[in-house]
């Protein structure tokens, strides 16, 4: 009886948490004397163990047992023992967040390809650990995975060379080889299972450009690889990363985690999980991936609202929104009807809300011209800059951009608004702060950030860093906006600057939250000798929290 992969530490509030782990075959999962059975799919064995009646404002060390034997921790890591923390009674909060992490050796050629890893970094450098985690899309590489998972490919199908998807992950048992690629890694390892996690998936999770527009979406759902694909891509999604978003009460409403519990074999639960997997694709409407979490006390709330923008996006040309109508109500409902104080309220997606200037102006433009208005040629021009250029944040989804404009706009005119909205965000592969205002209304009391920090591991190359100075420098930006407007882009109810960044090394963002007060550490990952470790960058504003 193994532990194959975990724990991971994910929901935690002032009393609960829940665990999850991956085991070689069927057994009762044990935690600090809570247990629960496994279920399988696939031929593969999961639990996830909720634990009551911890102490409010504590610390309190496990162990995992299967079937009574002790096989966690390892009794080889150099870490410390993994610990459950509740909610200091102060309310203070630290949150670290970040995207986009490529496995790959930590060796010579590894670091000169893909540079030091920020979660290793994380767990081995910090004096204190952040009270939550936000993983912020790209956990996995579906169509770049690391060169140990391209041999197991070669070697398990070695008929599929000459196909376009030849090395590529391709079912759910393949997904499963990159989440052990990706988080076995002793550092990771070890910081999954005493930080709680919050996850969202994003392209590379499955496709890169995976819903980016009408066009693309027509050709992949024609490839004959594509039903596989993407049943094994959102089966393992809901497994391995979403499963453990959710609060207890949440999962007792879950009907696919209910399915799980009770359907009588593998071979039921996993013909199951495949029809919601399927449907899931087809029809958006029937599975939400986007979700919130409260953290703190009840009396110095914080709430993540993480909003799925990749999954339920509307692509037809002339109604295209990120988050689809259904979506988008379920997102102003965890907003505005929290049900509790919001002293700071965290709105997180992958994709981020509020580019640099210019290349806003560039994806409405591209938009424009994409919708006809430079007629059927500026159509196929607009896509093809799109898909070769990722032209697909909320800045080319001009009609969700105003409801999230919209949004804050009621946020900051409610009787009791929160001190800060911080927009936490991903994927670019660069990171960078912004001050943004509301055009619409006056928010003295509420600071609007964006924050976005990409990637953990996968820096662009240099080239690419030149274009986002570019597109950033003032006379392009001026440019950028002439041509949006001879589009018919109009300005949208919101003005921005980059006030930090952009910066392209590896890294991490950490928010800081204590009351009123808010602050945000940009730290970046180093070589020193054979250590990874976590330099500060900024500390942001001057004075901290």
């Amino acid at each position: 009886m193994e532990l194959t992969l975990g724990p991971l530490l994910r929901y935690v509030d002032e009393t609960r948490a829940t665990i999850w782990v991956e085991t070689s075959s069927a057994c009762s999962v044990e935690v600090l004397g809570h247990t629960a059975q496994t279920w399988s799919v696939h031929g593969h064995h999961y639990a996830l163990v909720l634990i009551e009646g911890l102490a409010p404002d504590s610390a309190t060390p496990y162990d995992v047992r299967l079937d009574g034997s002790v096989v966690w921790p390892l009794p080889e890591s150099s870490f410390g023992p993994s610990v459950i923390r509740t909610p200091r009674s102060d309310g203070s909060f630290r949150m670290t967040f970040g995207s986009c992490r490529r496995s790959a050796p930590f060796t010579a050629e590894g670091f000169k390809q893909f540079g030091p890893d920020a979660l290793v970094a994380l767990a081995n450098g910090l004096e204190e650990l952040p009270d939550a985690l936000l993983l912020l899309g790209d956990q996995v590489y579906a169509d770049e995975p690391s060169d140990a998972v391209r041999q197991r490919l070669r070697e398990a199908h070695g008929g599929r060379q000459g196909s376009e998807v030849a090395d590529e992950i391709g079912n759910f048992e393949e997904y499963t080889w990159l989440y052990d690629d990706a988080w076995l890694e002793p550092a990771v390892r070890w910081l999954f299972s005493t930080v709680p996690l919050c996850m969202l998936l994003d392209d590379h999770d499955l496709r890169d450009d995976w819903n980016t527009s009408l066009t693309w979406r027509q050709w992949v759902t024609a490839q004959p690889w594509w039903r596989d694909r993407v049943v094994g891509a959102y089966a393992s999604y809901w497994v391995y990363q979403h499963l453990g978003n959710l609060s207890p009460e949440q999962l007792a409403q879950d009907a696919t985690y209910r399915a799980m519990l009770t359907l009588s074999d593998d071979e039921e639960r996993t013909a199951y999980l495949e029809s919601f997997a399927w449907a899931a694709d087809d029809d958006p409407v029937t599975a939400r991936w986007s979700f919130y979490r409260d953290f703190g006390t009840a009396d110095r709330g914080v709430r993540l609202v993480a909003i799925d923008s990749r999954c339920s996006r509307h692509l037809e040309p002339n109604e295209r929104a990120m988050v689809d109508a259904h979506e988008w109500s379920w997102v102003r409902h965890a907003v505005l009807e929290a049900g509790r104080p919001i002293h700071h309220l965290l709105l997180a997606s992958t994709l981020p809300f509020l580019l640099a200037p210019g290349l806003h102006h560039l994806e409405g433009w591209d938009e424009a011209i994409s919708s006809g208005a430079w007629g059927p040629r500026g159509a196929r021009l607009g896509e093809r800059i799109r898909q070769g250029m990722d032209l697909e944040h909320w800045a080319s989804f001009r009609k969700s951009f105003d409801d999230v404009t919209a949004l804050l706009t009621a946020v900051v005119s409610g009787e009791d608004p929160p001190a800060s909205i911080l927009m936490l965000s991903g994927d670019v592969h660069c990171s960078y702060i912004a001050e943004a205002s509301l055009g619409a209304v006056d928010h003295p009391g509420t600071a609007i950030r964006q924050l976005t920090m990409s990637p953990f591991r996968n820096p662009v190359p240099r080239h690419l860093r030149w274009a986002n100075h570019l597109l950033d420098a003032r006379w392009m930006t001026w440019l950028l906006h002439r041509l949006a407007r001879s589009a018919g882009v109009r300005d949208v109810a919101a003005d921005w600057r980059l006030t930090h960044g952009p910066w392209f090394d590896n890294g991490a963002m950490t928010v800081r939250l204590s009351g009123e007060s808010w602050a945000v550490d940009v730290d970046h990952a180093e070589l020193r000798g054979d250590q990874q470790l976590l330099a500060r960058t900024l500390s942001y504003p001057q004075s901290s929290v």
